[in-house]
């Protein structure tokens, strides 16, 4: 329809085809990914990537005056590929910074104090893959996390290892522990006497169950006295003998904190080394813990020898407090984010930094200094009107088993336009990745994207999402592909049935774990009237054989062992079941991904092709799990745009990519 002037000044224009200052230009151009802030005496670090420069990260310092610069060279792209999603990939010790080359995999060390700084290796050629580094000061010798490929192709080996920090294990490293499918979080003592660990094991994640681990480090650096100090001894709230540890860390008096969620909730607890004795240190209705899908995470560190501060979150919203370790007292601090992260302290000054957005900001490093806090690194600058940001409103509702499903919902928000009176917008369904995460009510561009052009959004946190504690978490425990796509459909129709979205309009999408979930509700529902699946997983079976170490047995928990149940894997899949899918689907998938490789998207592409369903297909050469490159996000978010203004009937006026259609029946525009 034409816009006309409406009596308020705003436009009207239909909801779905509102002209928007959100491009998806915005989202790349000058915005930069900033990852694991660490603190070395006075100085700041952290990582910095940026879609402009194809997700290539160095890693920055900030002196005490302010002053900013890159450490790394320009020809290292600061990344470890270990378990694929990576983390944990560099770390500062008395200004030389350690670090992982992604082109080769090695281990780097550069002096940030030589007038010339040079990096120097540290590690031996191989197919090795490093993360999760700590410095064992009293032994001269760097100690982290190793993955080890083998040429034969059969699965990788991890263990802990040391180098030393002169250069002279070039040749080789010492592996510490072994024998375990995974191990991370590698931590020195303050006295250098004892070294504490987390493992885990097929066929369980880190958020299932994990072990924390002490040993005594003795002569020539063997470890010996190894102790057990939490894990799958302690009954969890299943009834069975699951619990999930995250972060062991050594206070300044040399007792180990770490988190466990045997009570339900991921809390702090406290380990003595000497007497073997532990206690909780605040038992409170709140996760202090996120899962552990990267290396290098963090939630607290302390401030001096008895002050902890910590982040956690409650009902999807982070916060920050301080924590007495003596009395147990508890100061929650009162700042403007809604998102807080990637914590790191020294111990020594009172100083801490941390990561942290709010619903109308985006990420920002922010410096922590006897209790007041100064922002030295923003995002980006977005010169948007926040006016043009829709405000998240948390959402709860009833799922078809009575239980209790949380969520964002995001109302259409621009402030030039408008919609004819009695209409409604089309939604959009969100679903995470995981499918053990969490979506947040932090800015977010994507959201803004189609909020600002009229779409309604729902970001779903559905069964099995972290933050609402263990029992939540575990209900998806053999129900994937059953109560997410319960949960998912269940809160569309909460929306319907509240008139606040078009019930003709009702689109799905996701990523990866979410793109399964978007799948399965096309495939075995008849809510949605379109999807858009990035990355997602169509036959469980393929997935099962054909994935990476890390999650290659995380279906186990999820649906069940394979190929024992592969029954259910096939009743689950919906490339099994695609005669039941009737509504259009776009695909979009990088072709190196490892985690769910291109052969899923192209599998269920041809099976709807032949159906004759609308299918547009997307591929990028140069992307693996999740898009990197500035110019492919932006195409990316355009032509799923254009998609479904072709199925949706909008009358888009911004010039948007045509849509690749595989079906004859549909010509570039999409049209019949």
């Amino acid at each position: 329809m034409n816009p006309t002037e409406a009596s308020n000044t705003k436009t009207i224009a239909s909801y779905g085809t509102w002209p928007s200052p959100i491009t998806s230009e915005l989202l790349t151009k000058g915005v930069i990914n900033l990852n694991e802030p660490q603190l070395d005496g006075e100085l700041c670090y952290w990582l910095e990537s940026s879609p402009e420069n194809k997700g290539h990260t160095v890693i920055v310092q900030r002196s005490a005056n302010g002053e900013q610069k890159q450490i790394s060279p320009d020809n290292i792209n600061v990344r470890t590929r270990i378990h694929e999603y990576g983390g944990g990939s560099y770390h500062v010790h008395n200004g030389v910074v350690y670090f992982v080359n992604n082109d080769d995999q090695r281990l780097y060390a550069i002096n940030t104090e030589d007038k010339k700084p040079t990096p120097y290796v540290l590690s031996p050629e191989g197919d090795y893959r490093y993360a999760d580094i700590c410095i064992d000061e009293a032994r001269q010798q760097l100690i982290c996390v190793c993955e080890i490929h083998k040429k034969n192709g059969s699965e990788a080996e991890n263990c802990i290892i040391s180098l030393k920090l002169d250069g002279s294990s070039t040749m080789g490293f010492s592996i510490l522990v072994f024998g375990n499918d995974f191990y991370s979080n590698p931590r020195v003592s303050p006295d250098g006497v004892y070294i504490s660990w987390l493992t885990w094991s097929h066929p369980y994640m880190p958020w299932d169950n994990s072990e924390c681990w002490i040993a005594e480090i003795g002569s020539f650096g063997l470890l010996q006295k190894q102790h057990k100090v939490a894990g799958s001894v302690t009954k969890g709230v299943d009834g069975g003998h699951n619990e999930s540890i995250f972060q062991p860390q050594w206070s300044p008096t040399g007792e180990l904190f770490f988190v466990s969620d045997c009570s339900n909730w991921w809390n702090l607890y406290c380990f003595n080394p000497n007497n073997k004795i532990t206690h909780c240190v605040l038992d409170m209705d709140a996760e202090f813990a996120t899962p552990q899908w990267v290396f290098g995470m963090s939630t607290y560190g302390f401030l001096n020898s008895f002050t902890l501060l910590c982040c956690y979150t409650q009902q999807g919203r982070w916060h920050l407090a301080k924590i007495d370790t003596l009395t147990k007292q508890f100061t929650k601090m009162v700042l403007p984010y809604s998102s807080i992260s990637s914590i790191h302290c020294n111990d020594e000054a009172d100083t801490a930094l941390f990561i942290a957005a709010n619903d109308t900001d985006l990420n920002r490093i922010v410096l922590w200094q006897n209790d007041k806090t100064t922002e030295i690194k923003q995002s980006g600058n977005l010169t948007i009107n926040k006016e043009e940001y829709s405000i998240p409103k948390s959402l709860l509702f009833k799922n078809s088993h009575d239980q209790d499903v949380f969520g964002f919902y995001y109302p259409p928000n621009n402030t030039q336009y408008q919609a004819p009176a009695d209409s409604l917008p089309p939604l959009l369904v969100m679903c995470h990745g995981g499918p053990t995460g969490a979506t947040s009510s932090t800015l977010n561009l994507k959201v803004q994207y189609w909020t600002n052009r009229g779409f309604a959004v729902f970001d779903i946190n559905y069964s099995g999402s972290t933050g609402y504690g263990r029992a939540y978490r575990d209900r998806l425990k053999k129900q994937w592909g059953l109560l997410d796509v319960d949960d998912i459909c269940s809160g569309t129709d909460y929306l319907v049935e509240k008139n606040l979205v078009d019930p003709n309009k009702l689109a799905v999408r996701g990523s990866s774990a979410g793109g399964y979930s978007v799948l399965a509700a096309l495939t075995f529902r008849s809510t949605f009237t379109a999807g858009a699946s990035l990355y997602g997983i169509g036959d469980l079976s393929l997935l099962a054989e054909d994935t990476h170490k890390f999650e290659s047995r995380y279906l186990d928990q999820l649906i069940g062992p394979y190929p024992a149940d592969k029954a259910i894997y096939e009743a689950r899949s919906p490339l099994k079941h695609v005669d039941l899918l009737q509504c259009p689907v776009i695909f979009l998938q990088g072709l190196e991904d490892k985690v769910v490789p291109p052969n899923q998207a192209e599998a269920m592409v041809k099976a709807l092709s032949e159906k004759n369903i609308p299918v547009a297909h997307v591929t990028f050469p140069e992307e693996g799990h999740g898009f990197r490159q500035a110019k492919n996000i932006r195409y990316a978010l355009d032509v799923e745009y254009a998609f479904y203004a072709s199925e949706f009937n909008l009358s888009v006026t911004e010039k948007l990519p045509d849509v690749p259609y595989v079906k004859a029946s549909k010509n570039n525009s999409g049209k019949p």
